[in-house]
């Protein structure tokens, strides 16, 4: 699901140089279930492990397009991935240390939950092992002792989110949250509401997709001014659409990140927009910079953040963009 404040420059424009190249507060797998891959590949057999750490829910496809980044990094480098993830910020931090005890050569983490993640991160950097982080906690990362992070400017999204809905005529926004303390998912509604103040949050269960659709509908069948809904993720947008249909609104929709199923919502007319981060990018340059950490000391991002969004995408450029959207899943 999922994250800097950086505004202008040339993390920008890359993004949209790569916008229309590389389609997005996230695979679905268990929590803490740990793969390995990418061993040997294009880079020969570096010898290095790298352990990349999320917050992913089990069953948000989001995660797919990471992790296949992340692999296409190890392949690419010749070192080996080892993937982890849990939803609970203190089951996360275990297995960050999990990967230290593992003398694990780099670790590649989200900080979706700042305060519970940085004292493991840092019991990382001070055992030696380089750490970057991705996808969350984009305001967090320097605080943390992370060489760099790669993420969307979630704040800025936010706002142009709620600027697109204001030009669509919106009166009132509902903008979802499917986690609760994700710092990111907090960036983006605020955001949206800086641009648009006649915006209201709601807490859904992201874990859950009928729950979501329950929720939004009976918020839609309670106050009817509520014509626009922004959500934070690709699959509460899918469930949201269900809930609209359902009580007849005429709440028009807008997300965050991108899957092949949102895509083809966009190409339908269901949706207006998604909010891509290009999470297969995030994945392959988190563990990319591990490998040139490693091997010749880079660091990418001169002393910043380095941006993979936001891009939109909507009825002007989905015919382009639909294609790419299922290679970034492998």
């Amino acid at each position: 699901m999922n994250l800097s404040r950086p505004r202008k420059g040339g993390a920008l424009a890359l993004v949209a140089a790569c916008a229309l190249l590389v389609s997005a507060c996230s695979g679905g797998g268990a929590p803490k279930n740990t793969d390995t891959g990418g061993s040997g590949g294009g880079g020969g057999n570096s010898g290095y492990t790298f352990a990349m750490i999320t917050h992913e829910t089990p069953g948000d496809t989001f995660w797919d397009r990471i992790k296949a980044g992340a692999n296409q990094a190890a392949k690419d480098t010749g070192s080996t991935l080892k993937y982890s993830a849990d939803p609970d910020a203190t089951k996360q931090a275990v297995l960050i240390q999990n990967a230290i005890d593992s003398h694990v050569d780099g670790i590649a983490t989200t900080l979706v939950t700042p305060d519970a993640l940085i004292p493991s991160v840092k019991k990382a950097v001070a055992a030696g092992i380089p750490v970057d982080s991705f996808n969350s906690g984009s305001d967090f990362w320097k605080q943390a002792g992370a060489l760099t992070h790669f993420s969307s400017d979630e704040f800025l999204a936010g706002q142009q989110a709620g600027e697109k809905a204001k030009a669509a005529g919106a009166t009132k926004i509902l903008c979802t949250i499917q986690q609760a303390g994700s710092v990111a998912l907090e960036d983006r509604c605020k955001g949206v509401k800086d641009s648009f103040p006649n915006t209201e949050n709601i807490q859904v269960n992201g874990a859950d997709d009928s729950a979501v659709t329950s929720s939004i509908q009976a918020k839609l069948s309670q106050d009817k001014d509520v014509d626009w809904v922004i959500t934070l993720g690709a699959a509460q947008a899918l469930d949201t659409i269900k809930a609209i249909k359902a009580t007849n609104s005429k709440a028009k929709v807008g997300t965050f990140d991108l899957n092949i199923d949102a895509a083809q919502a966009v190409k339908a007319g269901d949706l207006q927009f998604c909010i891509d981060q290009q999470p297969y990018l995030q994945g392959y340059l988190a563990i990319s910079q591990l490998y040139l950490f490693k091997k010749n000391g880079n660091i990418m991002g001169g002393g910043g953040p380095v941006l993979t969004g936001p891009s939109f995408v909507d009825k002007t450029n989905i015919d382009k963009i639909l294609p790419f959207v299922e290679n970034n899943t492998r």
